[in-house]
């Protein structure tokens, strides 16, 4: 079956010599991956390496036997034009962060549509926006929605925050928690938008902290998660 979606890429991987295997996620079928044959060495096709790299939002005509195997790309056009995303250093770092992290937990092959619209926006705001220090963490925060285990926000006051429960909570117990100076930052980043992070200030050392909480939270309630290598190199710009 024909398909015409916007998608956004994850990853791409060379394949032999000549070709490439590009994990999409698509507004119309959620994740698919595709093998494109020849790319790399084609100077007359239609498909560009260029237009593949990590989280670059395209205009996809693609067969989709939907049959669990790699799919074909007929056409690629770009759906949004980056002007920083993929020249500045620490938004790179983020950029391959997020393509690592993403492709660890999307593992649907169903259309969500909440979820790529969020990933549409989130990805242009960082584009067209400077103060981005804070950025890695509210966009997973807001992921948790998509993925079913947002935060609880009752009792925000509360001295601890619960990882396993996902809840705030006046006494600690053995599951893993979060308290201190991470927790009063982690208050920060619920509810708001990303507009909302330009004014948060955060140390180096409790930013780290808290996306390092962040991604122990995924990893209890996501199954199959393991933290992204790439972490080292989003702490190393940011340092």
């Amino acid at each position: 079956m024909q398909v015409t979606t916007k998608a956004i890429v994850l990853s791409s991987l060379k394949y032999g010599d000549t070709s490439l295997i590009v994990k999409v996620f698509t507004a119309s079928d959620g994740l698919k991956s595709y093998l494109l044959k020849g790319v790399l060495t084609s100077k007359k096709g239609k498909l560009r390496p260029a237009l593949f790299q990590p989280l670059t939002q395209l205009e996809l005509v693609a067969n989709h036997r939907n049959k669990g195997s790699l799919e074909s790309i007929r056409e690629a056009k770009l759906a949004h034009s980056y002007k920083t995303l993929h020249s500045e250093i620490v938004k790179n770092s983020i950029v391959l962060f997020l393509s690592e992290f993403l492709t660890i937990c999307i593992q649907e092959e169903e259309k969500d549509q909440g979820l790529f619209s969020y990933l549409e926006y989130a990805l242009i705001w960082l584009d067209e926006n400077k103060k981005i220090a804070n950025y890695p963490i509210l966009f997973l925060v807001h992921l948790t929605n998509y993925l079913g285990f947002y935060p609880d926000m009752e009792n925000t006051h509360f001295p601890y925050f619960d990882l396993q429960e996902g809840c705030f909570t006046n006494t600690p117990s053995l599951n893993p928690m979060m308290d201190g100076m991470a927790l009063d930052g982690f208050r920060q980043f619920l509810g708001i938008n990303f507009d909302g992070i330009i004014p948060i200030k955060l140390t180096k050392k409790t930013r780290q902290e808290l996306l390092k909480k962040v991604l122990l939270y995924f990893e209890l309630h996501l199954q199959g998660f393991r933290s992204p290598r790439s972490l080292a190199v989003l702490n190393a710009v940011f340092d």
